[in-house]
């Protein structure tokens, strides 16, 4: 039998824990590294559904992107909701493990496959692991200080020029999405992109330096966009669960690869929270 030790060291070695910004809650959250693992749950968030999906499956390991306990609580309880989740996860003896941004910036993670999905070549990390902020980023081709493709957020080259409107259809049809979000002109030549999976606007800065004319992330506030726009630069929003749900399901299918005696799967509950009105 396989333990949840074994499926957190395979997950360690994917996404090392170093990997992770300094503010995350990473790693075991719920339960026991030593318990068996005959059946393990990916989703990127955690929410009551899921959840009882997990308990109906009987899941003794679920790995979500997102972590639970985010921030530091004084009473576990069940007057609230995520209070009842976690007091039914625990009654079920099932673990909670989160990479999050450790698998956002690690060498195979979020931001490389999505920046292969939109057929960037040539990509680099927008934050190497051993370059400081203030420092210049190496541009496409030239050899990075870090130890393969680490770092935070990803950048490379279109393998041949569009201008916004068509690079818009581009990634449309790449995530599988019929609506996005965008700032900038239509016809604006697009040649050098740069990804941040989730909510990563503030990677504006880098892109910039790194000479991309657009930054793809999934959501950002409102002066976000202003800023882009005083900037030159296009932001193309497409959603924060479609720069991430792919690589949950992506991470299912190589546990299930690593581990043979493991039942895993992506979570089939979970949905998308925001929804597009008809035009």
């Amino acid at each position: 039998m396989t333990q949840v030790a074994e499926i957190i060291d395979f997950l360690k070695e994917f996404a090392p824990l170093e990997l992770a910004e300094q503010w995350d809650n990473v790693g075991l959250l719920i339960g026991s590294a030593q318990q068996q693992a005959s059946s393990v749950l990916t989703c990127l968030t955690l929410t009551p559904d899921v959840a009882a999906e997990a308990i109906r499956r009987g899941d003794d390991l679920v790995i979500t992107h997102h972590p639970v306990l985010f921030r530091s609580i004084q009473r576990l309880t069940d007057e609230t909701a995520e209070g009842r989740m976690l007091l039914e996860m625990i009654a079920a003896r099932i673990s909670v493990y989160s990479p999050h941004t450790a698998f956002d910036s690690a060498a195979d993670g979020i931001n490389q496959q999505l920046a292969e999905t939109l057929g960037l070549k040539e990509i680099l990390p927008l934050r190497p692991l051993t370059l400081a902020a203030s420092e210049s980023a190496p541009r496409p081709g030239e050899v990075s200080d870090a130890t393969g493709p680490l770092g935070a957020g990803r950048f490379g080259v279109l393998p041949a020029p569009l201008t916004l409107r068509e690079f818009n259809l581009h990634v449309r049809e790449a995530l599988g999405i019929d609506h996005l979000q965008y700032v900038g002109d239509e016809q604006q030549r697009i040649d050098r992109v740069a990804v941040a999976c989730g909510a990563a606007a503030e990677f504006l800065t880098d892109a910039a330096r790194c000479g991309c004319e657009v930054l793809l992330t999934g959501e950002a506030r409102f002066h976000a966009c202003l800023e882009a726009r005083s900037r030159g630069m296009a932001l193309v929003l497409p959603g924060h669960y479609a720069t991430e749900r792919p690589a949950v399901e992506r991470l299912a299918g190589q546990i299930a690869d690593r581990f043979k005696n493991v039942n895993c799967a992506a979570s089939a509950q979970e949905r998308d929270p925001v929804k597009w009105s008809p035009p």
